[in-house]
């Protein structure tokens, strides 16, 4: 039955796919395909997020290329589509907020702005957060998005004995806080 499958903390609704399957991005082998994705979509955004990233624009582009920044200026940075808040896309799959390093890997320059110390906001939750993603049904509700570009990811948590709960440590952590993650930890070890 599916609902041996969803397992709550507090108020938030997990899939228990988020404690099982095994995951590490391999970033040298997917190119960073996670932000590259086909689609008319770019990642969710919060109200709050858009504010941040609209005070740290003129630093982030700096690290963006030249296609990229003309895109911003010319349509923005984020849309609302269906009533979702949304990055915009490049062509139906470079998010604006990307600029590749090492043979074409492709990364947030938003982060590489955070780790190079010259903003305090890391990257839109959404994007930390992958492979999870987070509904809205009353309360929150994680599940897996499974992406076939993420095989390598499969591969490389097996080999590592990680999973996506632990992968993604860092962005609960930033969203629930510790006492949440340390109740998840739980069901990390059942």
């Amino acid at each position: 039955m599916y609902l041996d499958h969803i397992f709550k903390i507090d108020d938030v609704l997990l899939n228990r796919e988020i404690t099982d399957v095994k995951f590490v991005c391999d970033l040298c082998k997917c190119k960073g395909a996670c932000c590259t994705m086909e689609s008319e979509y770019g990642a969710p955004l919060l109200k709050e997020e858009i504010d941040i990233i609209e005070k740290t624009l003129p630093i982030v582009k700096e690290y963006l290329p030249k296609e990229h920044v003309e895109e911003i200026e010319k349509n923005g940075f984020w849309e609302e589509k269906s009533g979702e808040l949304l990055t915009r896309s490049l062509n139906d799959r470079a998010c604006v907020f990307v600029y590749y390093e090492n043979d074409g890997i492709a990364k947030c320059a938003i982060e590489k702005a955070y780790k190079d110390g010259k903003i305090s906001f890391i990257k839109p939750i959404s994007c930390h957060l992958f492979p999870i993603r987070v509904s809205k049904f009353g309360g929150d509700i994680l599940r897996y998005e499974k992406i076939n570009e993420c095989e390598m990811a499969l591969e490389n948590g097996s080999k590592l004995n990680v999973t996506i709960a632990e992968f993604c440590k860092d962005s609960l952590l930033r969203l629930y806080g510790k006492k949440w993650y340390n109740k998840l930890s739980g069901e990390v070890k059942k």
